[in-house]
């Protein structure tokens, strides 16, 4: 047998190995929680179908897309909730009150559904200053006025000195489905093409930056932005060809490909050469012993659309501000399913599955 057919069975049994891992129903088993729990990867994996969605299983839950769906009186309408918790609140390009209000609008936004209204509910410790407050109850409301959304009710809490870090800020968003919208995992195809909406790891760099941990300067800005511009214009682009969205929040394009892969049971190739990153976002992550593809984004998008619409999807996405790097990084596949692989930019082929650990906590 020759050197490249035994290197073809090898890699055959590795896929195999990783394959009945990773198809093996999730199971919670730690003893208490850690900041793994809550970085995206495999902790989080466990701690979601392990333990909260057997206790609350329903059709939307299962689902474990980026809102649930109910119907209303014949109108279909998306919810979504989610909590920020991110140190310092205050970074390059952003804060906690953007991040409140964007990280909810996109969820709503990449289920298909155009964002219509929020909720607010805060938890602020103890020492806080006003100015502080006021600034940040501003950047919501800037945040809001720029999604086109209205933030309809909300609450506020106070903690002791030491318990909050700040400030918590907890949001739930409502919008309806855009009759255009048809967006499941269930939906992907072999052959569709897989888009990007824009370079990947800012988010996640400049929150890390801003902690001063590192010797490291850089001129890394958070991308945080409504992504119902994008959203809209892929619906319009491509209709029922489009067939999911995504956006790679915690634990970046890699744990947003892995979560698709596993819900629909397709494989996602990707193209490492084809993903963009910013020179800086880069060098940093390399310093830092970080790959770009696990750092989480605020304000980017994976489109998966039908070949026969990618291109003009794609071309849709670029007219979009803040979207001119999008990119077309890959395919999807049926084999070997349940699995992402790169290729790498030095031609070799390698898995890109789930961290196990917590390389940037606190970031959203």
């Amino acid at each position: 047998m020759s050197a490249a057919a035994n290197g073809a069975t090898r890699e055959e049994r590795v896929l195999d190995i990783v394959q009945r891992t990773r198809s093996r129903p999730a199971r919670f088993r730690d003893a208490q929680i850690t900041m793994s729990h809550g970085a995206g990867g495999k902790a989080s994996q466990s701690l979601i179908e392990g333990l909260l969605l057997p206790a609350l299983c329903n059709d939307a839950l299962a689902a474990l897309g980026d809102a649930g769906t109910v119907a209303l009186d014949g109108a279909a309408l998306a919810i979504s909730t989610d909590s920020f918790v991110v140190t310092p609140i205050r970074f390059p390009g952003g804060s906690i009150g953007e991040l409140a209000v964007n990280g909810t609008v996109n969820d709503v936004a990449v289920s298909g559904a155009r964002p219509l209204a929020i909720t607010l509910s805060l938890v602020l410790e103890e020492g806080l200053s006003s100015s502080e407050l006021r600034e940040e109850i501003d950047a919501v409301a800037r945040a809001a006025q720029a999604a086109g959304v209205q933030v309809i009710a909300g609450d506020t809490k106070v903690v002791e000195r030491g318990h909050a870090d700040a400030m918590y800020a907890c949001t739930t968003g409502l919008g309806v489905i855009d009759p255009r919208a048809r967006l499941s995992p269930a939906g992907l195809r072999p052959g569709d093409h897989i888009l990007l909406s824009g370079s990947v790891g800012e988010h996640g760099m400049a929150v890390m930056l801003a902690r001063n941990e590192f010797s490291l300067e850089a001129d890394i800005r958070s991308d945080t932005r409504s992504l119902w511009p994008a959203a809209d214009a892929l619906l319009a682009a491509a209709g029922r060809d489009l067939h999911c969205m995504r956006d790679p929040t915690r634990g970046g394009v890699a744990s947003a490909l892995n979560e698709l892969a596993r819900a629909s049971g397709m494989s996602a190739l990707i193209r490492e050469a084809d993903v963009p990153v910013d020179a800086a976002v880069a060098g940093a992550a390399e310093l830092l012993g970080i790959d770009p593809l696990y750092v989480a984004n605020e304000g980017k998008l994976l489109a998966f659309v039908a070949p026969g619409r990618a291109g003009a999807a794609l071309a849709a996405l670029r007219a979009v501000p803040g979207c001119e790097q999008a990119a077309d990084i890959g395919e999807v596949a049926q084999e070997p399913p349940g699995m992402v692989l790169v290729d790498t930019a030095f031609g070799g082929r390698r898995v890109l599955d789930l961290l196990a650990g917590d390389p940037l906590p606190r970031i959203c």
